[in-house]
């Protein structure tokens, strides 16, 4: 078919796009468009064209130089290597040795930041004693218990019911460090801490020496030590490894006994309850704190 001379040539792809110049109709709603033509190259010696109405200069990319036009006014772009739209890093303070606590103000311990290591034999309570201790004072305070630290090792653990040997030692000294490092960043973020251990007296090699050193000399250390009958009663309503035998708990108990006349503050619980003992507690460290044990 041939068309007059003058006429107007029908659309060269079909319907919907229009002569050069003309801006895109959809043939349909929501049709996506063409991407825009960018505007020519100015001439040599022509000053480049202003940006579009309507739509916000884009920053460079990072490294790359700015675009004609680009008045540095919009939103600076990140550094090269950084992701952005993420919780940034939140700084901590690092954790040191634990200084003495000030005294409190009034009854017991208050609001006071400290560290404390409970000690006691198996079946004494002093896991019981520090949860409910930790969950009732008026400030933050955090509990570690230094037997839960040691079954986080799974495939290895030295369990305490196959004696004490060079395995177990060395599990002990890496879980005490742990709760050491544990308490430091703790009190270093206005956390009091109390942990809690059964330290022997007559063995230095795991005892307070070792304690001292990882959190620092304002560790207050108290004995949580409930008569023998007491200790074999809650040692037989244990399970798993936590449970010994009344054999060895009695050793146990019987070397706990040389905390007498150590100088350290001793709880005899026998007849009291948990929140008696957690009472109790709190009173002992308060004085502690007006007048710290030498150890």
């Amino acid at each position: 078919m041939q068309h007059a001379v003058g006429a107007p040539l029908p659309p060269p792809h079909g319907p919907g796009i229009g002569h050069v110049g003309r801006p895109y109709q959809a043939q349909h709603a929501g049709h996506p468009g063409p991407p825009p033509i960018s505007p020519p190259p100015p001439a040599p010696g022509q000053a480049p064209p202003p940006p579009a109405q309507g739509r916000p200069q884009q920053p460079p990319a990072p490294g790359q130089a700015p675009q004609p036009g680009w008045s540095g006014t919009g939103p600076t772009p990140p550094p090269a290597g950084q992701v952005t739209g993420h919780t940034g890093h939140v700084q901590l303070p690092p954790g040191g040795p634990v200084p003495l606590p000030a005294p409190p103000a009034g009854a017991g311990t208050g609001g006071a930041t400290l560290a404390v290591l409970l000690i006691g034999p198996a079946g004494a309570g002093k896991t019981t004693v520090a949860k409910l201790w930790a969950a009732r004072r008026r400030v933050p305070t955090a509990h570690v218990s230094l037997d839960d630290v040691r079954e986080w090792v799974r495939s290895g653990f030295a369990d305490p019911q196959a004696g004490w040997n060079d395995h177990s030692e060395a599990q002990y000294r890496l879980a005490r460090r742990t709760c050491g490092f544990a308490a430091r960043n703790f009190l270093a973020n206005g956390i009091s801490c109390i942990l809690d251990d059964a330290v022997f007296p007559d063995r230095p090699v795991v005892g307070l020496g070792g304690w001292k050193r990882h959190v620092g000399p304002g560790l207050l250390p108290v004995v949580l030590l409930p008569g023998l009958e007491i200790v074999l009663e809650r040692n037989a309503a244990r399970s798993g490894n936590r449970r010994l035998s009344d054999e060895e708990v009695a050793r146990i108990h019987g070397r706990m006994a040389g905390w007498y006349g150590s100088g350290l503050p001793i709880i005899d619980n026998s007849t009291y309850d948990v929140e008696t003992t957690a009472r109790v507690l709190d009173d002992v460290l308060a004085r502690s704190i007006a007048s710290p044990p030498a150890w």
